[in-house]
């Protein structure tokens, strides 16, 4: 399966495509996928969501409510510290292919979209669900 990158898109691409978790292995050429997170705004602009620094990993403490003594060693969790996310503009130029992250059918019939970027911005797409 392999990892994959997230995309979120408030374009209208219809209902199982728009406002939904999107995923993705074809942004990042050779690698496919490093659960990035991408936007698409309702202008058809393309950006990167980058979430370093805004929560810290920290151990959890005997004692406190989410402590595991059997998972002594895996007591950390990710706290919100407050920081802010950043958006930057992703000038990309490909054929990308998405599908929606909570399909719960055949994987044979998972719903895909094929979409075409040229300097970030969308330029069109089209149904490509059935065709690997």
């Amino acid at each position: 399966m392999g990892m994959f990158d997230y995309l979120r898109s408030s374009y209208d691409l219809g209902p199982q495509f728009t406002n939904v978790e999107l995923q993705t292995k074809e942004i990042e050429d050779g690698v496919g996928g490093t659960m990035s997170h991408y936007w698409l705004n309702k202008s058809g602009e393309l950006y990167t969501i980058d979430y370093s620094h805004t929560a810290d990993f920290v151990e959890i403490k005997e004692g406190d409510e989410d402590y595991n003594e059997k998972l002594a060693f895996l007591n950390f969790k990710w706290v919100p510290n407050g920081n802010h996310g950043k958006v930057s503009p992703l000038i990309l130029t490909k054929y990308i292919r998405v599908y929606p992250s909570g399909w719960k059918g055949h994987w044979e019939d998972w719903p895909t979209l094929r979409l075409h970027f040229y300097c970030g911005r969308l330029m069109g797409y089209e149904d490509v669900t059935g065709q690997r």
